[in-house]
């Protein structure tokens, strides 16, 4: 197989394998939050605390995916031209 070949063919699996992955799980766990919903502070003695809401997902810890929401956003505009 050639590198050109090759390289198309890996291009397209991790492409594939993407697009199946934002038709099964249209969300993914907030990057800034790690899918809890708020940060983690310690307090002065070294425990663990619960910090403020996180305002990126607001405190859900679930955003929607790149690839998910370019999706939902080019099926918007065909829907709006076809009418």
């Amino acid at each position: 197989m050639t590198p050109i070949t090759l390289a198309i063919t890996c291009l397209l699996a991790i492409t594939l394998g993407y697009a199946s992955l934002c038709a099964v799980s249209p969300f993914g766990d907030c990057r800034k939050c790690h899918g809890m919903g708020h940060a983690i502070k310690t307090d002065r003695k070294g425990r663990m605390k619960r910090g403020k809401d996180c305002r990126r997902c607001d405190a859900t810890g679930k955003r929607i995916r790149a690839g998910r929401w370019l999706y939902n956003r080019a099926a918007r505009i065909h829907r709006d031209g076809t009418r």
